[in-house]
């Protein structure tokens, strides 16, 4: 189809357009012929099936979509902990999860100005290495307690261990550098 401009496509069809202004009464003949039609007797056998039939559907409506989402609620996999595979796992994962909380009790403890920007470094990797060892939760629920997810969460365990440790020594090499400074100056 060949593009041409409006003001030729006016002046092509210059007197076939119909321009003249609507009768002064069309509103009003607009208006009584929409008000006829709307006052219309809708059948009584239908409004009444209408009406039963309606809080029937809005019941079926309300009772699929709990249906669905309780099913849904029942498939969603329930994260495992390495505790809930084996007790000899519990008592691991006690031990992992009490070191990490000293040590990282120890590293507040002991935050100075010197040292806050590592600390602060430290715990966004330790969130971060948390965030992962969730979604190992959910692979081992998933797996059925396949043996390398089981040592894919204690390495993530001796990971964060081995953070803290590295913080720690840090942190002890920092209050060795200023005792050291101290008595040079002195």
């Amino acid at each position: 189809m060949k593009k041409e401009p409006i003001d030729q496509v006016f002046k092509r069809l210059e007197g076939r357009l119909d321009t003249a202004a609507p009768s002064a009464d069309h509103k009003a003949n607009f208006l009584a012929k929409l008000q006829a039609q709307t006052t219309e007797d809708i059948p009584a056998k239908e409004t009444k099936a209408i009406q039963w039939m309606r809080p029937l559907f809005i019941a079926a409506s309300v009772i699929l979509i709990a249906g669905l989402m309780l099913t849904q609620f029942n498939n969603t996999p329930q994260a495992k902990e390495l505790a809930d595979v084996s007790p000899e796992m519990e008592n691991t994962q006690d031990f992992f999860t009490k070191t990490i909380e000293r040590e990282l009790f120890d590293i507040k403890e002991n935050m100075n100005p010197e040292n806050q920007a590592m600390v602060m470094d430290a715990i966004k990797q330790l969130e971060i290495l948390e965030k992962n060892y969730d979604n190992l939760k959910k692979d081992l629920s998933e797996s059925g307690e396949d043996k390398r997810v089981i040592y894919a969460m204690i390495d993530n365990f001796q990971n964060r261990i081995d953070l803290l440790q590295h913080v720690v020594e840090q942190m002890d090499a920092i209050k060795e550098l200023n005792t050291i400074e101290k008595a040079v100056t002195l």
